[in-house]
């Protein structure tokens, strides 16, 4: 299990290469180079201190949710386990969904709580997060329409399309998902069962867990999400902390910016980077590659006659060099922490 999970780690981040290559080539990496050789540092720094209230902000989003399910973390604890979600999360395929198990067992080790429990919490964190990108984006849209000639641009009318196709579709499958809760929990208790049962009897030293045991959890997890979604305050809470942290990051591609010399209208910021993050649900680890593709022909489909390609990287490797390593070097740390204390 260990060894395929590092080969499609190593294949991700060869496949982010690859996506990094192609990009830098049709951008230049001569002109690219020019226009980080010349940014301002300090607001570079800057970048780096919205990019730790992002973390912090949703890291209280976690300690939140936590705290309505009965755990208790200290603030450092949760900006400690939230930092090493963050790397999970960037480290393996498929983001938020290849680095949540990992997550969960963080989870479980730092507040010692039920690996279903964890688990339970930074699922609920990651679907709250969403709600605020989806409707920051519509507003960001919303404002730049009418600035600009938005429908002298194919690409963003897609992506506008694409916003409205997620604000209308997500929802409407969590409420039918939410209404078919226990169909859904016997469904998952017959696939899950057999599977983790047959795994369990080709690794070493690892009892086979009894159908009890395992239906057991697998209940434990949905009666926690139930309590989470139970909870009016808790859940405004963590989505007025989720929207801060989104913010953070927008001002932090905004800030990227002005860094190389290039302002851009804050409404661009508000609806580029919800759609960017999108990209995050590809094979390639935290969205490597994929996201700052995104990025950058979004910011440049976009009317903004003075960003070019060069530019757009740029700001794009400011932006999510600080975004995207800032958490995986201190999530690394945090994660290497728990497992030496393991």
């Amino acid at each position: 299990m260990a060894g395929g999970r590092l080969r499609a780690t190593v294949l991700g981040f060869a496949g982010a290469l690859v996506v990094f290559a192609v990009l830098f080539s049709l951008a230049g990496v001569d002109d690219l180079l020019a226009q980080l050789a010349n940014a301002d540092l300090r607001l570079v720094g800057l970048v780096f201190l919205v990019t730790l209230g992002w973390l912090a902000a949703w890291g209280f989003a976690l300690r939140t949710v936590l705290d309505v399910l009965g755990v208790s973390l200290s603030v450092p604890e949760a900006l400690f386990v939230f930092t090493g979600a963050m790397f999970a999360n960037n480290v393996t395929p498929f983001g938020q969904a290849g680095g949540e198990p990992i997550t969960a067992l963080l989870i479980s080790r730092v507040a010692d709580t039920e690996y279903e429990t964890g688990l339970a919490a930074i699922a609920s964190v990651d679907t709250l997060n969403f709600v605020p990108s989806i409707t920051i984006a519509l507003i960001g849209v919303g404002y730049f329409v009418t600035e600009t000639a938005f429908g002298t641009s194919r690409r963003l009318e897609l992506a506008l399309v694409a916003v409205i196709g997620l604000a209308v579709g997500v929802p409407a499958l969590v409420y039918l998902g939410w209404q078919r809760r226990y169909r859904l929990e016997r469904r998952v208790v017959g696939l899950v069962t057999p599977a983790v049962r047959r795994v369990a009897r080709h690794v070493p030293r690892m009892p086979v867990p009894t159908v009890g045991g395992i239906e057991g959890r697998i209940n434990g997890f949905f009666r926690a999400i139930e309590r989470v979604a139970a909870n009016p305050r808790g859940l405004a809470v963590a989505l007025a902390l989720s929207s801060v942290g989104w913010f953070f990051q927008m001002l932090g591609l905004w800030l990227a910016f002005r860094a190389i010399g290039t302002p851009i209208p804050l409404s661009v910021a508000l609806f580029v980077v919800p759609i960017g993050a999108i990209a995050g649900v590809t094979p390639l680890p935290g969205g490597a590659g994929g996201i700052e593709s995104v990025l950058v022909v979004l910011l440049v489909a976009a009317p903004l006659p003075t960003v070019t390609e060069p530019i757009a990287l740029a700001a794009v490797v400011v932006f999510r060099g600080m975004v995207y390593w800032t958490p995986t070097v201190l999530g690394g740390l945090a994660t290497g922490v728990v497992g030496v204390r393991s």
